[in-house]
């Protein structure tokens, strides 16, 4: 079973994944609106870092459900 299909089985499947990925979407909006401005305020760059490792983490445990899913199904 190819990645991406592992991910859409996830999606129907599993409630914290689901959350996972819509939050991950979310942040990545947020991201690419923050990286539109020419310039950043102190504030704004320290909130834009926050939120890059925020959006780190919920793809780290995507890919840790990924990894088990594969695991628990070979």
């Amino acid at each position: 079973m190819k990645e991406q299909e592992i991910m859409e089985s996830l999606k129907q499947g599993n409630e914290e994944f689901r959350k996972l990925h819509e939050e991950h979407h979310v942040l990545d909006g947020t991201l690419a609106e923050m990286d539109k401005k020419v310039y950043l305020t102190p504030e704004e760059e320290v909130e834009r870092k926050r939120l890059q490792k925020l959006k780190l983490s919920k793809k780290d445990r995507m890919a840790e459900m990924v990894r088990d899913y594969k695991k628990s199904n070979p």
